[in-house]
């Protein structure tokens, strides 16, 4: 059975840094995107970063550019989100996705963690 398991939210400064982690099992094939969404409380979730397991595509919603990191260890069915630069607008329930279809944006994303808590706050 497939699980995604996250770690590594918590409260942070802003400006500071966070690493999360998602470990997946029970995956059964090999062409997939992992991916990273979040949810702030009364919005919507919106999709954050992606990339897939083959050539190692990554893709990132306009406003964590340039401070987010995805990466990948395909070895260990693990995914990370390095996340630098920090501003409270980060804040919010950070999700693991997984898309079986291997879309570069993870737009076809069927499975999901349980979610992660991250606070940007002074």
């Amino acid at each position: 059975q497939l699980q995604l398991v996250e770690s590594g939210g918590g409260l942070v400064q802003p400006g500071g840094s966070l690493r999360l982690s998602c470990a997946a099992s029970g995956i059964t094939q090999a062409y997939y995107s992992l991916g990273w969404f979040r949810q702030a409380p009364g919005k919507e979730r919106e999709r954050v970063s992606c990339i897939n397991t083959i050539g190692g595509t990554t893709n990132y919603a306009d406003s964590v550019k340039g401070r987010f990191t995805i990466s990948r260890d395909n070895a260990k069915g693990t995914v990370y989100l390095q996340m630098n630069s920090l501003k409270p607008d980060d804040t919010g329930v950070y999700y693991c996705a997984l898309d079986p279809w291997g879309d570069y944006d993870c737009a076809s994303a069927n499975y999901w963690g349980q979610g992660t808590q991250v606070t940007v706050s002074s």
